[in-house]
């Protein structure tokens, strides 16, 4: 699969296709993946998920909520066991339509190596809300 960030990069490659399922695959079936964000802030991606089907699912409320217009990692930090990233982002708030943009930071974990154990992200998300 390659070192911790070639399988990051695989997995921003997959999502900039909108190639949920190839994603998916990078990650381990106890995955945990959780944006530090809540549901009653706004932002219905937000909290945490367990299990590939429930990381499919905050795809799904992501894709619901924003329309993703930018994004672009732009530094990986590779440590043990862990690669941290930082980027941006630029979206469109759904139903809305007000353009919003960030920055973000995001961490990724192995447990053996090969497939993503954890994940967690954040972002400025009064950025999405402000009127």
């Amino acid at each position: 699969m390659g070192t911790p960030t070639e399988i990051a990069k695989q997995g921003y490659a997959a999502f900039g296709r909108r190639d949920i399922p190839a994603l998916l695959e990078l990650l381990a079936d106890d995955v945990e993946w959780r944006f530090l964000a809540s549901p009653d802030t706004g932002t219905p991606y937000g909290g945490t998920c367990r299990g590939k089907q429930q990381v499919a699912e905050f795809f799904g409320k992501l894709a619901q909520a924003d329309e993703i217009l930018e994004f672009e990692p732009r530094e990986f930090l590779e440590g043990p066991g862990h690669v941290t990233v930082l980027g941006r982002t630029k979206g469109r708030a759904r139903p809305d339509g007000k353009v919003h943009e960030t920055e973000w930071v995001q961490v990724f974990n192995w447990k053996d190596g090969s497939k993503i154990s954890r994940w967690v992200g954040t972002a400025d998300t009064a950025a999405r809300l402000a009127k």
